[in-house]
């Protein structure tokens, strides 16, 4: 057998589901049993009854999956795919800046730590935190971290004045304005995608701005048959099968030569570490008992309104 075909015959032997972010690799997501943005993944592993689940995606998502399903065992391709939004909020830290603004209730991303969500209230993903942040009070001050131009947005389309935590994403951050001006001069029939970590100045250059999921569907609803895709490129893959006809350009990031549009966390994912990682049942993603009991309420309360909401 194949490496795919090996990785499918395990997961069957072994009652495993896989779960594949939209940013892995193609190859990644096609032998996956799902493949979604934050949200998706987070809805469906909060629903299954596998007994290993193994994630390709990043280290922040495995442990979302051990959170909300403690009785399966969580594993994840390549321990050192980790998030740079993440790792720009370092628990102690956001703690710290949490307690400085008494009053406050917390959102949090869902690209962060478990111990992060251990101090929040209420935990988001690009596709649901607009809904989420309107749920609150008007007059209710609200932290949202960590990344600032999601916060930036949120605050600009609801008219919120959130205090935001100064993280980003590497690979969001690095997306080039003048490569986006120019592409868009390039190809004037083009309608142009971005995701909302993006930075303001490209955000204003989109026709739509919104999560991976959000832009994926938009694409097949269009009956536009060319579109300028700014997010990380890995989505490119099932906007590509989904729709055969269209093409598809994805935006370069400032340095030349660089492949800074795709992460390189996510990358770390490859069939033969999901291979590997199915035969020996390692590397195993475990939280402390005490952080995952308060880092399920906030994003039990995130399924919960995304649910009332339809999200």
């Amino acid at each position: 057998m194949d490496t795919k075909s090996l990785i499918r015959h395990l997961a069957k032997e072994k009652n495993a589901v896989i779960l594949a972010h939209y940013y892995t690799e193609g190859d990644v997501q096609d032998v996956a049993d799902f493949v979604g943005d934050s949200l998706a993944l987070a809805q469906k592993a909060a629903k299954t009854k596998a007994d290993i689940i193994l994630m390709c995606g990043v280290h922040f998502m495995a442990e979302t999956c051990k959170i909300l399903c403690p009785q399966a065992k969580v594993l994840i391709p390549d321990l050192a795919a980790t998030c740079s939004l993440a790792e720009s909020c370092p628990a102690e830290d956001f703690a710290e800046f949490v307690k400085a603004h008494p009053g406050h209730k917390v959102i949090s991303y869902v690209n962060t730590s478990a111990a992060v969500k251990a101090v929040t209230d209420v935990v988001v993903t690009s596709g649901n935190a607009r809904e989420i942040v309107e749920s609150f009070p008007p007059d209710q001050p609200l932290i949202f971290g960590p990344d600032r131009n999601l916060g930036e947005y949120i605050n600009s389309v609801t008219g919120r004045q959130m205090l935001l935590w100064d993280g980003a994403c590497h690979v969001h951050e690095r997306f080039s304005l003048e490569r986006l001006i120019a592409l868009r001069r390039e190809h004037p029939g083009a309608e142009v995608l971005v995701h909302p970590e993006c930075k303001g100045a490209v955000r204003k250059l989109a026709d739509v701005v919104g999560s991976t999921a959000r832009l994926l569907g938009h694409t097949k609803e269009s009956p536009c048959k060319e579109f300028i895709v700014v997010t990380e490129s890995g989505i490119l893959h099932q906007m590509r099968r989904a729709c055969p006809d269209k093409t598809f350009i994805p935006v370069p990031p400032d340095e030349p030569g660089c492949a800074c549009n795709e992460c390189q966390y996510m990358r770390l994912n490859t069939l033969d570490k999901m291979l590997k990682c199915l035969q020996t049942e390692q590397p195993e993603v475990t939280i402390p008992t005490d952080i995952a009991e308060r880092a399920v309420l906030p994003i039990e309360q995130m399924l919960d309104i995304s649910s009332r909401l339809g999200l």
